[in-house]
């Protein structure tokens, strides 16, 4: 049976272990494949182009999204960030589950394309645990992470517009969590083909 891939973003504030998560579930799940974003924002240390992003100017950003090549983009503490289109669509096409780590504008972008997209928003156990993780993360000045922070209340305001919430305190407990979420959308009945299982008495 050709089912169409399931479409998974995760979203949560800055520090919340999202791309932690992500990791995780493409270790330890080979049916799942990273979306990587543009960004135009400058490399942080240890980050590759074609790997964690592709790094670009804000030049060609504007060019690609005039030309409808972004799946979804938005500016985010002043950088820009987007989703490739043609990329997504075809391994959804091909049967194949695409995980998305994306900022919240760009989740609720991509639920009004495709209202079948499962959104899950990862929070960290408090807001003090939030703050620990981005100074030790030593990647930000004082000043960024005091931006970041003073976003997070309007961040967690949007989480009913999620489908699920996942609390990242134990990073195996979060995985599971979220691979428990696909397990059960896989399960749904608009997932599967009754009318080919009727016809041919089998759903492969």
């Amino acid at each position: 049976m050709n089912k169409k891939g399931i479409l998974l973003v995760l979203s949560g504030p800055s520090g919340a272990g999202k791309g932690t998560v992500c990791q995780g579930l493409i270790k330890t799940s080979k049916s799942i494949h990273l979306s990587v974003s543009v960004t135009t924002r400058s490399p942080r240390p240890g980050e590759q182009h074609g790997k964690n992003y592709f790094f670009i100017s804000e030049k060609e950003f504007i060019e690609m999204a005039e030309k409808d090549q972004l799946l979804e983009w938005a500016k985010v503490y002043d950088n820009y960030y987007g989703t490739p289109r043609q990329w997504v669509e075809e391994k959804l096409d091909k049967g194949e589950d695409v995980l998305l780590e994306i900022d919240i504008q760009g989740a609720l972008q991509i639920k009004k394309k495709f209202p079948d997209s499962i959104l899950v928003f990862i929070v960290p156990p408090s807001i003090n645990e939030l703050q620990a993780r981005l100074i030790k993360r030593g990647t930000d000045k004082e000043d960024v992470i005091q931006k970041r922070l003073n976003c997070v209340e309007g961040e967690l305001q949007e989480i009913p517009k999620y489908d699920y919430i996942v609390v990242n305190d134990k990073l195996e407990d979060a995985v599971n969590a979220v691979k428990s979420i696909i397990t059960a959308e896989k399960c749904r009945p608009e997932r599967f083909n009754l009318q080919k299982y009727l016809q041919t008495g089998g759903l492969s």
